[in-house]
């Protein structure tokens, strides 16, 4: 048998078998001293004093004491002698010759590993609201503190801010600050310090039962939740929410969803796509396309009354009837040469009508070109030119109204 004495309390007795030597044992014995830096497993021997000692797999004692007792971690809040608990090698001699440990690193370093686990199980926890910013929340979460992005909120927590005013977004997050949510863990990087959350996991994880009795095709009747610039959302079924889009809502185009549609309206609409929690639907598609039928209705050459819609740099829209709308281009409003096109447009007014000459129709584009009348004929070799300018322009109108959601909506 021989003694091993390091330091002032670090004594521990080792039996030499017949096939060791002593160089070989104090050999082993260092290999397996503790590193700082190391996380041990050992015993609680002793409390007292505000110092805590720990039998390091019967190799050496360590103390915890000071700031390093009680922090980050649940599991030292209310430790006990003979307890088994794990820490955080800190220094490996202190001034009395103890090897310094510390629970709060080492809990600190649980935490991390805990949510972690909690990424690869999908676990769902719950998280405070401490504070709100206009890209999302910052969210604590067993003493760490996280952030989780506004496109991780569930879809009746996200903020459908008319054109995306940050200032609005932020007055709205911060309704959240101080109350406990339930969510789940998506990233956890405890070398980078990041921990992002997410509400909206947890949402489609409880749907997906729901979700899964619907197919891209199905007609379901809901009631119109919210207006925004970008389209309706229409609230249907068991606490499901699905967006129209704005191109979605009538064939016409239109400026703006309220145009047609008001909050609290019941309609019918179309499932076109599913993807997790975004449920896309079309109102428009439960209706026959009336541009099927426009050359029954209307001939190139016709005189016809229109009210004018909408005034645009290019041109005007022309309201033909209440699903047919057409094009007048500012070269068709006038014979007068002129560097200004607002002189042009100055002479017409929305909701006024005019009577106009139908000079070019294409159903399948949605596309019909207008003349004002008593507007002189253009020479012939301009013909081509500015019939390709009229077209370009009802692709540049037709772009304006096809505009998707902002930013956050579409990473939503």
């Amino acid at each position: 048998m021989f003694r091993v004495n390091i330091g002032r309390t670090k004594m521990y007795a080792y039996t030499m078998t017949a096939n060791q030597n002593f160089g070989d044992l104090l050999k082993d014995y260092f290999a397996n001293i503790p590193k700082v830096g190391d996380l041990v497993k050992g015993k609680i021997i002793s409390i007292d004093k505000g110092e805590v000692r720990v039998d390091i797999g019967g190799i050496i004692v360590g103390v915890v004491r000071g700031s390093e007792l009680y922090a980050e971690s649940k599991e030292f809040s209310d430790i006990k002698i003979g307890d088994e608990v794990e820490s955080t090698v800190v220094e490996d001699e202190n001034e009395n010759g103890e090897m310094e440990l510390s629970f709060r690193v080492a809990g600190h370093r649980l935490v991390w590993d805990r949510m972690a686990k909690y990424v690869k199980d999908g676990v769902v926890i719950t998280a405070k609201v401490v504070q709100a910013n206009k890209g999302g929340l910052m969210i604590a979460a067993d003493a760490l503190m996280g952030f989780m992005p506004v496109s991780q909120l569930n879809p009746d927590n996200y903020p459908r801010v008319q054109g995306g005013d940050k200032n609005r977004i932020l007055e709205h997050l911060r309704k959240f600050v101080g109350k406990n949510i339930r969510v789940k863990v998506l990233d956890a990087n405890m070398d980078d310090e990041k921990l992002i959350f997410s509400e909206k996991e947890v949402w489609e994880e409880e749907q997906k039962n729901i979700l899964d009795s619907y197919k891209i095709g199905d007609v379901i009747e809901g009631q119109v939740s919210a207006l925004t610039p970008f389209g309706a959302f229409i609230k249907f079924g068991e606490g499901l929410e699905g967006l129209v889009h704005i191109s979605e809502i009538v064939w016409q185009r239109i400026g703006h969803p309220k145009d047609i549609l008001k909050v609290g309206d019941k309609v019918k609409a179309q499932i076109i796509d599913l993807n997790k929690s975004k449920i896309y639907l079309s109102l428009k598609r439960l209706v026959d396309d009336p541009w099927k039928k426009v050359k029954e209705k209307y001939k190139v050459g016709q005189i016809i009354g229109g009210e004018i819609h909408k005034v645009e740099p290019f041109g005007l829209m022309v309201k033909l009837d209440d699903e047919i709308h057409g094009l007048a281009h500012i070269s068709d409003l006038s014979d007068k040469r002129t560097t200004d096109p607002k002189i042009v447009l100055s002479q017409f007014k929305v909701g006024e009508n005019r009577n106009f000459e139908i000079i070019s129709m294409e159903p399948a584009e949605h596309r019909l070109g207008l003349r004002l009348e008593g507007t002189g004929k253009k020479k012939e070799e301009k013909k081509d030119e500015k019939k390709e300018d009229s077209k370009k322009d009802e692709v540049v109108a037709e772009a304006q109204q096809e505009k998707t959601e902002p930013e956050d909506e579409k990473n939503n």
